[in-house]
């Protein structure tokens, strides 16, 4: 690939490797100071690509020998490549000995081969395999692996590799070996290595097939009573998917490793899958409803990866979607099944597409926008998105609404039996689903609907209605459109499946079905409607768009109270929510102490609260204000100080005048008995929390004690992490006096647990901040005895937490907040680029900012961008928010 300014790669450029290599045989004796690593391949040319040198990738590698065919040979180091060039010619294959040496326990990056926690562990996607031999570290090479690991038996009693166990036993002075087959050819991004004293959670299982199979979870010691919910994640999702798609597992074991050093939260490598621990650890004690919800999803995320991702894997970096939007789809659509009730989908589904908006919408509108599939990198770290991950799952959503759910399963059949053990692209996907299904739309229209994959930004789709009381009639026009992105100007029209509803105003379904828009515009007909409805559009959001309608309070009244399509009634809620935070905000010459809701929409609230047959968990949903940063995304200029004093002044009179109906809904859905993370336990949970944390705040307005006295003592007795954390966040977040011995004794019990504390740093550093109090503290969290910036998740419970989800507490007026984000992403750079990059993505938006914050921003990533030793990693983020 052609290396222009700042190494940019471009997905034009493929070119198929000039070697394959057919089989490793890998030996580590493995030492944290100093690793051996005996690298012996299988290699021939690819005769369908023209003569060139062998060049294999490596980084911050010591290299000791290098034979072919047991033969020392002439090499080259140039530009982190071993280059030979004296090979043997023809398609006969040769051998290639490599034996380097590397240092895990130096390896802060915790990319290649690292040491946590006096145990050995790998991360190698995306190109970490080269930090660990010398190799074609690329998708589309696959190859058969085997693996020896010899270590310590006494420091590293458990050794594990991808595959299966095929020998074990003792050495000489203490040492022990293990032997690791892969019978699946597999990328080097996919390999895996574990080795330290851990035990395990085993459990086997007969598949449908008749066949056993071994499931294993292993974690350090202190931790085996946190794995049961992960455990029966792991066997819920191996069900569903041989029952949905007729995929089964393919090994003899599985396994699960949770390490608390980890960039992402999980690894598919192939039949080895590594875990941050904060998806794997969980007991009513520790973990939350949201923790076991995640769990659960990211357990089946990175196993149903087995099939897709790994059995069929991408060609190259460019098509990462092709396994990470897919396989997000199908861990939506897991969750959703388990879920059963339909109130309990439609609930997932909402929050799904909540993350949508609030993080992905905004990255389609700054400067790291990019395609579903991307045309170019100078990091590949930098695209593991929620573009390439969330949008990625909306289009093969999209694809299934197309073509429906049995078609759908149809097309994924197709895939595997076309590509099974193959590196293909996202149009290889595309047109197994629609071949499947020839008859589809999908198939009909699948050359625009692949824009969705070659079109950055989020589509606008602008609606309007007329209803001719005469004829009868009601006409629905839809026109779509997509802003300019960095390097796209000129957008075509997208293929945008429209889910629509006519509602009465008796609140009776008049209409419902889907429209597919393909054209810039369409109007549509409906005939006997006899009265003016209030149209429902893109119901159970069918597509990622952003819909404008320019819809009455009344209408968005009559859907809150009668669609039939949960999502929409939850958005006609966010809509009379937004609608006047905007007028607020625009409103300069009101203060925010000064701002009074209508009863329009109290009343609308709390008929919502006072309903009978609602979820909990839905009311919960519609009651939440939405988010400051989805505000922000509705306005052309940027006042973060004004948003969050306007939404804390909607938030505060919710609390006050609806106190009644609070308190009526804590007294209703509080529970004593058993705990479950069920959907419908976790949503009286959640209502219950909301209302206590309303009531903290109603008091703190009128300096009532009671039901902060309350919240503290639910704090004391609570049987659960949930209810226990719920009651601390309401007192931290109300300001009440009682949240620092709280703090105290939260920390006091807790103080073991890692990922307890985690959630003890990440709410006092995303608190509301009430007088610029919260930078002090957060700098304060820093240098308290149990922060680590080097752990990962330690330091995304500080730093992120204030720079990426407080706003209110970053866009400090003196933009102290922003100087400390451009020393904390300078100091994170030096130890680790992944980490680093992604909170230098904090300021994206910087140029909606009001100034002098827009300049003050400007200045501080300019700070960033100027130190010549930045990694890819951050280079690329503050370059790309720099361009004009």
């Amino acid at each position: 690939m052609r290396e222009g300014q700042n190494n940019v790669i471009y997905r034009a450029d493929y070119q198929a490797p000039g070697y394959w290599i057919d089989s490793v045989e890998l030996s580590f004796d493995l030492d944290p100071a100093k690793t051996r690593v005996l690298n012996r391949m299988k290699l021939r040319r690819n005769l369908d690509a023209a003569p060139q040198p062998l060049r294999l990738d490596g980084e911050e590698l010591n290299l000791a020998r290098v034979l072919v065919n047991g033969q020392g040979t002439s090499f080259k180091l140039e530009d982190n490549q071993l280059v030979l060039e004296n090979l043997p010619e023809g398609g006969d294959s040769f051998d290639l000995e490599i034996l380097t040496t590397c240092q895990p326990a130096k390896n802060t990056k915790l990319m290649g081969l690292y040491v946590s926690n006096d145990s050995f562990f790998t991360q190698c996607e995306a190109e970490g395999f080269r930090r660990i031999t010398y190799f074609l570290d690329r998708p589309d090479v696959m190859a058969s692996f085997t693996v020896l690991l010899r270590a310590d038996k006494a420091k590293y009693p458990v050794l594990l590799s991808n595959g299966n166990l095929v020998d074990q036993g003792d050495l000489a002075d203490g040492r022990h070996f293990a032997k690791w087959v892969d019978p699946f050819r597999k990328p080097s991004y996919l390999f895996a290595l574990v080795a330290g004293n851990l035990v395990a959670r085993e459990q086997r299982i007969r598949a449908r097939g008749g066949k056993e199979h071994l499931l294993q979870v292993f974690v350090r010691a202190g931790d085996l009573d946190k794995t049961e919910h992960a455990m029966n994640s792991l066997m819920a999702s191996i069900a569903w998917d041989e029952a949905r798609f007729g995929l089964p597992l393919d090994l003899e074991r599985f396994m699960i490793v949770a390490t608390s050093d980890f960039n992402m939260g999980a690894m598919e490598n192939k039949g080895l899958n590594i875990f941050n621990t904060k998806y794997v650890l969980a007991s009513q004690a520790t973990a939350t409803d949201t923790d076991f919800a995640n769990i659960e999803s990211v357990v089946g995320h990175e196993y149903f990866h087995n099939w897709t991702g790994n059995r069929v894997t991408c060609r190259d970096w460019f098509q990462l979607s092709l396994k990470e939007g897919l396989t997000v789809f199908r861990d939506q659509e897991f969750s959703q099944d388990l879920a059963g009730e339909a109130s309990a989908r439609a609930v997932k589904r909402i929050e799904d597409v909540r993350v949508l908006r609030t993080a992905q919408f905004p990255e389609d509108a700054g400067p790291m926008a990019h395609p579903v599939r991307p045309d170019q990198y100078l990091e590949i770290n930098n695209f593991y998105t929620v573009t390439v991950y969330e949008k990625g799952a909306e289009v093969v959503r999209m694809m299934q609404t197309l073509v429906g759910r049995e078609g759908f399963a149809r097309g994924l059949k197709l895939y595997f039996e076309r590509h099974d053990g193959h590196a293909v692209t996202c149009d290889d996907f595309a047109q197994a689903i629609a071949d499947a299904n020839p008859d589809s739309t999908l198939a009909r229209l699948l050359d625009q609907f692949k824009r969705w994959y070659s079109q950055a930004g989020t589509p606008r789709v602008r609606a309007s209605g007329l209803y001719d009381a005469d004829a009868r009639t009601y006409r629905l026009t839809l026109a779509q459109s997509c802003a300019p992105t960095p390097g796209q100007d000129v957008k075509e029209p997208f293929v945008i499946p429209v889910g629509l509803g006519l509602v009465g105003a008796d609140g009776a379904e008049l209409a419902s079905g889907m429209h597919v828009l393909t054209q810039e515009s369409e109007t549509l007909t409906f005939e006997n409607i006899g009265s003016e409805p209030v149209p429902s559009i893109l119901r159970g959001f069918s597509a990622p768009v952003i819909l404008e309608f320019d819809y009455s309070d009344a209408q968005l009244i009559a859907l809150l109270a009668h669609d039939t399509d949960p999502f929409n009634r939850w958005e006609a809620g966010q809509r009379l929510a937004v609608n006047r935070a905007l007028g607020f905000i625009r409103d300069a010459g009101v203060a925010a102490r000064d701002i009074r809701l209508d009863p329009p929409f109290m009343n609308a609230m709390r008929a919502v609260l006072r309903h009978p047959t609602l979820d909990a968990a839905f009311k919960e949903l519609v009651l939440t204000l939405p988010a400051e940063t989805y505000i922000a995304e509705q306005l052309d200029v940027v006042d973060p100080q004004r948003i969050h004093a306007v939404r804390e002044a909607m938030r505060e009179q919710l609390a006050r005048e609806l106190a009644p109906d609070w308190e009526q809904a804590f007294e209703q859905h509080r529970e004593s008995g058993a705990y479950r993370p069920d959907p419908v336990s976790s949503g009286r949970r959640a209502l219950t929390g909301m209302a206590l944390s309303n009531l903290c705040l109603a008091a703190r307005a009128s300096g009532d004690q009671v039901w902060p006295g309350k919240a503290y003592q639910r704090f004391k007795d609570a049987g659960n992490m949930t209810d226990r954390f719920n009651a601390l966040a309401a007192l931290v977040t109300s300001g009440s006096e009682l949240a620092a011995p709280a703090l105290q004794r939260f920390h006091a019990i807790f103080k073991d647990e890692a990922l307890v504390l985690d959630k003890w740093f990440a709410l006092q550093a995303g608190a509301p901040d009430r007088g610029g109090n919260v930078l002090p503290a957060v700098k304060q969290l820093m240098n308290h005895p149990d922060f680590n910036i080097r752990n990962p998740n330690r330091a995304r419970s500080v730093i992120f937490s204030y720079c990426s989800a407080n706003p209110g507490g970053f866009h400090r007026p003196d933009a102290a907040g922003y100087v400390f984000w451009s020393e904390r992403v300078l100091e994170l750079d030096a130890i680790n680029p992944q980490v680093a990059a992604r909170l230098a993505r904090a300021l994206d938006r910087w140029k909606k900012l009001v100034e002098p914050l827009r300049s003050a921003a400007r200045e501080a990533i300019a700070r960033v961008a100027a130190r010549p030793d930045l990694s890819n990693d951050v280079r690329e983020v503050v370059t790309r928010a720099l361009a004009d």
